[in-house]
């Protein structure tokens, strides 16, 4: 695991986001220590995937603040939000499905000159260079990942399990300070889960900083710490894994038979 930093990474501070009479998130306050992987549990409806949207900037809170690296993030669009080092993968993976592996991670850094239609014949020079190191980061990226022998597939033709690694791929394109995994066990088999869980550790071991949403309670026990959980919309705990399992109040709101 990577050094811990002094300061939370990022520090969400009573944060509220109602959907007409229901709260998905309810007054939610937590913070996530630069170098951890820290797991968020909960069952199904708990607000999990809701906070992360608005940490990530997909939607705004109606009360509360978010900050990360100690600047105010919630208000701010997601490619603004991204470009700070803060990304995130979705539960369900969205790559360009007709475009191949390579190009799919190609995509994801914000502000290439080619962006601009008129750069390719103005400034073809910087386009080309900014296209060359692209693709080689890419290449590396997906050689990091397992699949630089899938770069010339097509994205949407990969396996659950190659998909998810495929998102990772995307994200590490920023080189970011901070990954959001949402639920990265659903769907993948067991050798590729391994895989997946292998590239967290070694992410970690670098530097990067995760907090991730997971059912698969054998992966958050493996690689968690903190943990934290949620129901109907707040956090009802944190702390180890023992913790978690000997906690009743998570016992009756979640976990059940599986602490036995």
């Amino acid at each position: 695991m990577a050094p811990l930093s002094q300061a939370p990474l990022l520090e969400i501070n009573n944060v509220v986001r109602t959907f007409g009479e229901l709260r998905a998130v309810d007054g939610v306050t937590l913070s996530v220590a630069g170098g951890t992987i820290t797991g968020l549990i909960g069952p199904n409806g708990a607000g999990k995937s809701t906070l992360f949207d608005l940490v990530a900037g997909g939607q705004r809170p109606e009360a509360g603040s978010i900050a990360f690296k100690e600047q105010r993030v919630d208000g701010l669009s997601p490619d603004s939000i991204f470009r700070a080092g803060l990304a995130r993968t979705f539960q369900i993976p969205r790559p360009f499905p007709q475009m191949s592996v390579l190009e799919n991670v190609m995509l994801a850094p914000i502000g290439q000159a080619g962006e601009q239609f008129w750069n390719n014949w103005i400034r073809f020079g910087a386009v080309r260079d900014q296209e060359r190191k692209a693709r080689e980061r890419g290449m590396e990226v997906l050689g990091f990942c397992g699949l630089a022998d899938k770069a010339n597939d097509i994205a949407g033709q990969l396996s659950g399990g190659q998909q998810k690694l495929l998102e990772l791929a995307r994200v590490l394109m920023i080189e970011p300070r901070m990954i959001l995994l949402d639920e990265p066990a659903a769907g993948v088999n067991p050798t590729l889960l391994e895989t997946l869980i292998e590239k967290i550790i070694a992410l970690n071991a670098r530097g990067i900083t995760f907090l991730i949403i997971e059912h698969n309670m054998d992966v958050v026990m493996q690689i968690c710490s903190p943990i934290i959980v949620m129901a109907q919309g707040r956090v009802l705990f944190e702390g180890d894994a023992d913790g978690v399992r000997s906690d009743p109040r998570v016992v009756d709101a979640y976990l059940g038979d599986v602490a036995a």
